[in-house]
């Protein structure tokens, strides 16, 4: 997930959910209902912020979302890498459901409802472009919300750490090429260089930039990195609910003339969530993974980046498409339902580690 996900991020031990971070579904419900309103009653202020693109992105949009960004990339350790072989099975087991099954099974929830389940009740010129805000959403496998989860969960830090860290480097190189094919065979129209844009622009800048802030600050100790990163936590948020009052702000009109829009593509994206952590757990257990091990990566598997995947559908679609939409919708679905598989994980222990056990 996200910058939600960075709200609500904690370093990776002893963290927990406060009271605004644990209702985050309701502040984001909050913001969408302004921001439509908004648009309604002030749509020449909202069409001139619109306006303010270079190369096809937003200026305002483009800030905010670097703001929600980076402050969730200084917590990624590269360093932690060479840890990857102490838990081969469960690094194994995500990277196969991120890369291999999670955006090709988005594709194909998107196809099934967006196109034919649900598609009398859809404005017949917005199904492509919902189907690619669902591809771009399930192809940004989330970076920090998963710190909160592992703990939660009583996962294995050094393994959230350590997979957080492979999955963005893999992001880098995987996830326009993914989007890019999935958006070929869904025959919608791939725009190779605003792909490429979005990945330069909200993976591999933003990145650099993180490192070398935590390079920065971890020249005076970890203590001093904590200490700022707890001070980057409340632009995140800020930037997460601006955001989404612009971009429903945006849309006003087209929410307004259909709510019933968003309950349809919640649709699919809880389907993909449910389907996607009862493979990872189901995988973890098959191969005998540690329990502490199996949650995060389970919670990983089924999380997404939700920055980035809103980014890139602003950039290829516009602030007004349905892929925007598709994107937004997402943190309303993601929040509920990941404290939900955390409680099922944690009920679920004894059950688990009997399978586990006869597996190994």
């Amino acid at each position: 997930m996200s910058a939600q996900c960075d709200v609500v991020g904690r370093q990776a031990a002893g963290a927990s959910i406060g009271f605004f971070e644990r209702y985050l579904t309701v502040w984001v419900a909050l913001c969408m209902v302004a921001g439509t309103l908004l648009g309604l009653m002030l749509p020449g202020p909202f069409e001139a912020l619109g306006r303010l693109e270079i190369a096809q992105v937003n200026l305002p949009v483009g800030l905010l979302i670097w703001v929600m960004i980076i402050p969730m990339l200084i917590k990624i350790d590269f360093g932690a890498l060479h840890e990857v072989r102490q838990h081969a099975c469960g690094m194994g087991v995500t990277l196969f459901v991120n890369w291999a099954v999670k955006p090709f099974s988005m594709a194909l929830f998107g196809w099934l409802f967006i196109r034919h389940v649900f598609a009398p009740w859809l404005p017949a010129e917005q199904l492509d472009s919902y189907i690619a805000g669902l591809i771009l959403l399930g192809a940004a496998p989330c970076t920090a919300m998963v710190f909160v989860w592992s703990n939660l969960c009583r996962g294995n830090a050094n393994f959230t750490l350590t997979q957080v860290a492979l999955n963005d480097l893999v992001m880098v190189f995987a996830f326009a090429p993914i989007v890019a094919l999935l958006l070929g065979v869904s025959a919608i129209p791939v725009p190779w260089d605003t792909l490429l844009l979005s990945v330069v622009m909200y993976i591999v800048i933003p990145l650099a930039i993180a490192q070398a802030i935590r390079h920065t600050l971890l020249k005076k100790g970890e203590a001093n990195l904590k200490a700022a990163l707890d001070r980057f936590s409340p632009f995140s948020l800020f930037a997460l609910l601006a955001t989404l009052v612009l971009l429903f702000a945006f849309q006003g009109k087209a929410i307004v003339a259909q709510p019933v829009v968003i309950a349809i593509l919640a649709v699919p994206i809880l389907a993909q969530v449910l389907f996607i952590a009862a493979l990872g757990y189901w995988l973890n257990r098959k191969l005998g993974v540690a329990h502490e091990v199996a949650g995060p990566s389970t919670m990983i598997g089924a999380s997404n980046f939700f920055e980035l995947a809103v980014a890139a559908a602003i950039v290829l679609y516009g602030f007004e498409s349905g892929a925007a939409l598709a994107t937004v919708v997402g943190v309303l679905i993601e929040v509920p339902v990941m404290l939900w598989l955390v409680r099922m994980i944690n009920n679920t222990r004894n059950w688990y580690e009997r399978g586990a056990h006869a597996g190994a």
